[in-house]
């Protein structure tokens, strides 16, 4: 098996990532969706043989002991890719992601305006969150480009693994990666405080010791980027909290409220082609209403509120505005939007022009261009 055409292959289709397992035909996520290639499925000696041709040999020998690893490497000619290799029934199997050279801006990228202000603050946490695949690690290499291009400050970011390559422009970049650089997130965190950073990135936040040292380096004056899996910025809060024990939640409160500067989830939507994807993003900027939320656990219910009611003063946005602004604009379909939906209910009703006669909360879309007539009869 010719693993580097397959790459290139994967490349020149516009995939995100590669599937091998043994006995299936290589397969390539497109758009999201999983496609087949036309090669013949893999043997036991084939992913054996790539096996031995990608990994180092320190990486052979923990891919052995673990069974299963995550690593980043580059094929000269070819492209830049984020990789983990796995066990499965027996044998080996690998995933393969795509990781761009280029950096793309946020207007490249399809997210609000809003967020290369939020990128240039000066301290806070600003947390990217969404499901696997949902372009966190894009968007965030895009806001440290943002501060990289356009401030003076030392970035220091911790990778597991590094996956976009910073060239220092204005600001310096230090990249460490857990494994290469520094033994665990804990460990790099316990020091970074010390190695003089203005920001630091944290590739994940996946427990109650890397949240604690993200909100206690955000309280201390230092601006702090990171990743969570959670689907909107409710459960944001809801998951941050849940860290810790009961005992230490009405603290860790007080301290999210003080420290959170913003949260901005994302979902891909794909457009009626399935050519492209779009990105759906719910902004919750805190605000001093939405802090006090926060501090409450009985009105965190109310941030979704809040944000629908913050676009025009705070250019805050829920996830069912975003997608009513992309199908408005004839980028995503109406079933494809109401898929995607938090409400798809009041989604649809919203779109046939029915609300409550006290909610003004979308108003800002009222004066958009009305949706194309084949789009409204598939209500």
């Amino acid at each position: 098996m010719d693993i580097k055409k397959i790459l290139k292959e994967m490349i020149a289709r516009g995939a995100s990532d590669l599937h091998l397992k043994v006995a299936t035909p290589p397969c390539f996520r497109i758009n999201g969706t999983l496609v087949f290639a036309e090669y013949e499925p893999p043997t036991i000696q084939d992913m054996a043989a790539v096996t031995q041709q990608i990994l180092a040999p320190a990486q052979r020998e923990q891919f052995e002991s673990t069974k299963e690893i995550d690593f980043a490497f580059g094929v000269p000619g070819v492209a830049r890719f984020r990789a983990n290799f796995y066990v499965q029934r027996g044998s080996v199997a690998m995933v393969f992601r795509h990781v761009p050279v280029e950096i793309q801006t946020p207007d490249e990228l399809g997210l609000p305006p809003v967020v290369k202000e939020l990128a240039l603050r000066p301290r806070g946490l600003m947390l990217v969150t969404g499901t696997v695949g949902s372009g966190k690690s894009t968007s965030l290499a895009s806001l440290v480009d943002i501060i990289n291009r356009e401030s003076s400050r030392h970035v220091i970011t911790i990778e597991d693994p590094i996956e976009f390559l910073h060239r220092d422009r204005k600001s310096i970049i230090s990249q460490r990666e857990i494994g290469c650089d520094t033994g665990s997130y804990g460990e790099a965190l316990k020091h970074v405080l010390r190695q003089d950073p203005d920001v630091i990135l944290i590739g994940e936040i996946r427990d109650a010791e890397s949240m604690k040292i993200a909100l206690t380096a955000a309280d201390t004056g230092h601006m702090v980027l990171s990743t969570m899996h959670t689907t909107d910025a409710t459960q944001t809060i809801s998951r941050i909290i849940s860290f810790f024990p009961p005992h230490q939640q009405q603290e860790i409160r007080y301290l999210v409220a003080s420290t959170m500067q913003a949260v901005i989830s994302q979902r891909l939507v794909a457009d009626a082609d399935g050519l492209r994807r779009y990105p759906a993003c719910e902004v919750m900027i805190a605000t001093s209403t939405i802090r006090d939320y926060i501090r409450e656990a009985d009105k965190t219910v109310m941030i979704r509120q809040a944000i629908q009611e913050g676009f025009v003063q705070y250019q805050m946005q829920t996830f069912d505005q975003s997608l009513m602004q992309l199908y408005k604009e004839h980028k995503i379909t109406l079933e494809a939007a109401t898929r995607a939906s938090s409400n798809p209910h009041e989604f649809q009703l919203r779109v046939k022009g029915i609300q409550a006669s006290s909610d003004t909360t979308w108003d800002r879309f009222e004066d958009s261009a009305q949706p194309a007539e084949a789009e409204t009869q598939k209500i």
